[in-house]
């Protein structure tokens, strides 16, 4: 009886699938964190390179 309870059980599938909702999220953020980061440090890298230049 209480397998027949546990398949029929909806809340706990509800609570993975916005679990992998949030991890689904978090792997985007992620990649676009990696990304921006990548963008950035080499803009940084360039206005060094810049400055080393044009300050002796």
């Amino acid at each position: 009886m209480s397998l027949v309870r546990f398949f029929r059980e909806e809340e706990g599938v509800t609570a993975i699938e916005y679990g992998l909702i949030a991890a689904l999220i978090a792997v985007a953020i992620i990649g676009a964190l990696t990304t921006l980061g990548t963008a950035l440090s080499d803009n940084f890298g360039e206005v060094s390179n810049a400055l080393n230049i044009a300050i002796p």
